[in-house]
């Protein structure tokens, strides 16, 4: 458990309806990107944010311990799964603490879902039993360290001591093509589970784009998670009907500059950025290609809003403002090429942390 002795902040999103509340709440815990975890961005898993937003949810985004902008330093227990998850979840369970005392949140309606290391930390907590949470969402929860460790097998064996305290109802979601723990190993981790007395529907699901495990990052991957969410919310009694319209994100115009596969037509960038803008016409909708005046480009795919991360990214590396070059399978740029703005507002907070 964390001591109160100290506070620390962690940065949070906060994605709320329209109204004063109390709102149902989804707590949504990120995973780990390789590297070190302060250099890591701040996720917002808009995607889904949105798909329970409209359903009258709010939905609060933590960066963990050392993540992002958030406080403190990150630690972990090595091979050891059963107390990283735990040790993450003393996160989830101070986060809760906070927003119970916010007269906006539904404090006895309380949904709590991880995605990767976010999934682990999740279903951790879930042995805590906490008061009004009604069940828990793992996607594709895990973790794999290095250092020649068996970390398949102490994954197994966390989640049989989690199965062993928790009496909380859990739905996992799992892809054939997930590189990071495949079918095998979801069925593993979900055989100790309910073996030991756990609770979890596991939704094997097949091969989803180039790597399953980004799937609840995806809007495509709304198809897949949506349907078997709906029916596990409806089972625990959690609202599911949309009681909030969203706009449409506002689509990008096309310009007739040039065909998306002409690579000769960009202006400014030289030849590595034309490699780069290739490389681009093989990823995955939803993407983006960005340029500045001195020769600098970026792209991005999937995740979180990919034409801010591009923009961002670019201007990061040429330190001149970006443009947008092209968006999913068509070119946009114009000489003044705008910047989308995603219709699904956030507020990021400084959650503090007690440890």
């Amino acid at each position: 458990m964390a001591s109160p002795a100290a506070a620390v902040e962690l940065e949070t999103t906060v994605f709320k309806p329209p109204g004063t509340g109390p709102f149902p709440l989804v707590i949504m815990n990120h995973g780990k990107e390789p590297g070190n975890p302060k250099f890591q961005h701040r996720d917002r898993f808009l995607a889904l944010s949105r798909e329970f937003v409209k359903r009258g949810y709010a939905v609060v985004v933590p960066m963990r311990t050392g993540f992002a902008n958030s406080k403190g330093e990150y630690m972990e227990y090595n091979c050891n799964m059963t107390s990283n998850g735990q040790l993450q979840a003393n996160d989830l369970q101070n986060v809760l603490n906070y927003f119970r005392t916010q007269a906006w949140v539904d404090k006895d309606r309380i949904i709590v879902a991880g995605q990767s290391y976010g999934g682990l930390a999740t279903m951790a907590f879930g042995t805590r039993n906490y008061p009004g949470v009604k069940g828990l969402i793992n996607f594709a929860g895990g973790l794999r360290t290095g250092g020649g460790c068996e970390w398949q097998q102490s994954l197994v064996d966390a989640f049989a001591d989690y199965g062993t305290k928790s009496t909380l109802p859990s739905l996992w979601f799992y892809g054939e093509n997930d590189t990071f723990f495949n079918h095998d190993i979801a069925r593993k981790m979900h055989e100790a589970y309910v073996q030991n007395g756990g609770n979890a529907k596991l939704v094997a699901y097949g091969p989803f784009k180039h790597d399953a495990h980004a799937m609840v990052g995806s809007r495509d991957g709304v198809k897949i998670w949506w349907p078997e969410t709906e029916k596990f919310l409806q089972q625990l009694g959690m609202p599911t009907d949309e009681v909030v319209a969203l706009p449409e994100t506002p689509a990008i115009p096309k310009s007739d500059y040039a065909m998306i596969d002409n690579v000769d037509a960009l202006p400014y960038v030289k030849d590595k950025g034309r490699e780069a803008y290739r490389t681009f016409l093989g990823k995955s909708f939803p993407r983006a290609f960005a340029i500045s005046a001195n020769g600098g480009w970026s792209w991005a795919e999937e995740g979180d809003d990919p034409v801010e991360r591009v923009l961002a990214n670019c201007q990061k590396n040429s330190g001149q403002a970006c443009k947008l070059y092209a968006v999913d399978d068509y070119v946009v740029w114009t000489d003044d090429s705008p910047v989308q703005m995603n219709a699904l507002s956030s507020v990021a907070e400084s959650v503090p942390s007690p440890k």
